[in-house]
Formats: structure tokens, sequence, C-alpha cells
């Protein structure tokens, strides 16, 4: 399927690309809305990658927060894990609805860490 873009190009797209562009935006709707844990209130859905044949999606996340509380977030993720992929099977027509797995984005960390190093290095200079 072709989509116009932002700059009038148009770029194909996969079907995986759009169902993980909407499992996104879903996910994160159900997680601000439903979810009442609270060590999941600061959380961000990243990206996520869904399998060619839709049955699986990995979700990607990060957090506002201590590294202590990551094992506490990612403890809630997995306890509201079954009621998520309840959610998406109501609101997300899909043959199937993806068996979901979530991880931790460490791209942010990793950009954190770049910033850092460049700020010291003009610090220097």
């Amino acid at each position: 399927m072709l989509a116009a873009g932002d700059d009038g190009q148009t770029m194909q797209y996969k079907r995986s690309e759009r169902v993980a562009d909407l499992l996104q935006r879903t996910v994160a709707e159900i997680l601000l809305r439903r979810v009442r844990d609270p060590r999941l209130s600061k959380l961000t859905v990243t990206g996520v990658d869904v399998s060619a044949d839709l049955r699986y999606a990995k979700i990607y996340y990060c957090f506002v927060g201590s590294e202590e509380e990551r094992p506490q977030v990612s403890q809630a993720l997995e306890k509201a894990r079954p009621f998520i992929r309840r959610e998406i099977g109501r609101r997300v027509e899909l043959r199937y609805v993806p068996d979901i797995q979530f991880f931790f984005d460490t791209s942010f960390d990793y950009g954190e860490k770049i910033e850092r190093l460049l700020h010291r290095i003009h610090e220097e200079s």
C-alpha cells in the first residue's frame, strides 16, 4: 500500500509497520487511561516492532525515574500484560491479537550519556 508522506513523496509501508504504529498509539492510550498502577505513570512507549505474521509484538518503553525503579516498572508491566493484551483485542481489529512483550529502551540512556560527554568536552575546551 502506498501512503503520502509529509513532504509529498510516496513511501511504501509494510502492513506490519502500520500495525506497529497503531499498537504504539493504542498501548500508550491504554497505559495512560486504563492502567491504574502508579509505577507506570511515568512510562512512555517509544516504539513497537511487530513480526511479519503480526503474531508477536515487542513494545519498547522508557520512563522518568531512577535505575532502582526499573525492576519495579518491569514487574508492573508484566502484571498488566494480560489486561493490556485484552484491551488491544477490544480496540484493534486484527485476526489475532499479538503476543506482547515489553523491553526497556536503552537508546535514551545512550543518548543521555553522549549528551553528558559532549557537555564535558565543551566545558574543557
